[in-house]
């Protein structure tokens, strides 16, 4: 069973999901920018490690309460 985690929708062309696929995390990254990454993880540590530094807050475009939604719902996962 798949269960798929919205991280994140700002519209069609800018979001991020988490599915879970068993004990794989695949990540979805869609951006206008640059398109599609997807990103295949073993654990909950190492998602939560590339999410940091990802959206490392110091260099975080949005508001200190964006990127804590965004931090509280990859925990969620």
């Amino acid at each position: 069973m798949i269960k798929k985690h919205r991280i994140y929708k700002k519209d069609n062309w800018n979001m991020l999901t988490v599915e879970v696929q068993g004990r794989q995390l695949v990540l979805r990254e869609i951006s206008d920018q640059w398109g599609e990454e997807c990103h295949t993880f073993m654990s909950r540590p190492a998602m939560m490690e590339w999410a940091k530094n990802r959206f490392a807050k110091e260099k975080f475009d949005g508001t200190d309460e964006e990127w804590q939604s965004i931090m509280d719902a990859f925990k969620e996962v």
